[in-house]
């Protein structure tokens, strides 16, 4: 049996950063959907963000080499798409965390996107929400590109899901 419980697990997780967004943890990014222990397997459920995430398999291998490095015997890693991940997990620690770093989290919407597609996005500098889009593609698919009209800051907006 994995001398981890899995308290332990999900704190060591909290270590593994998204590699497209690193200021947020996959625990805080809401993609960690649970942790199990099964004999000597640590057994984990994770929710992509995209389907076609690119970097599935760099988390899958960050997990297990942490988990192991830690004293896990064995480390199974489950990716599931039921139900989708939705932009609604983000913690509250990552909406800080995009925003003290100039990205504009999405509002919670409870599965109410065309709400909050409509809402106003306020700049992550200023908090205004005189700002436009300029581009629905970002660096990564989950992010569009903003301008703010009164501090003339351009950023990114996390897109919800």
């Amino acid at each position: 049996m994995s001398h981890l419980s899995p308290d332990q697990i999900w704190h060591l997780l909290t270590k593994v950063a998204d590699p497209e967004i690193p200021m947020v943890s996959i625990v805080d990014l809401g993609i960690v959907r649970q942790v199990g222990l099964q004999g000597n397997k640590i057994i984990l459920i994770l929710t992509p963000t995209f389907s076609a995430c690119p970097a599935l398999h760099w988390i899958e291998a960050q997990v297990i080499d942490l988990l192991r490095q830690s004293g896990a015997a064995e480390v199974e890693v489950r990716w599931s798409l039921t139900p989708p991940w939705s932009s609604d997990w983000l913690t509250p620690q990552a909406r800080q965390a995009l925003t003290r770093v100039g990205i504009a989290p999405p509002p919670r919407h409870d599965g109410r996107l065309e709400v909050a597609l409509e809402q106003p996005v306020s700049c992550p500098y200023c908090s205004s929400t005189n700002t436009q889009m300029k581009n629905d593609f970002g660096p990564t698919l989950c992010r569009a590109i903003y301008y703010c009209h009164d501090c003339h800051q351009p950023f990114e907006r996390f897109k919800p899901i």
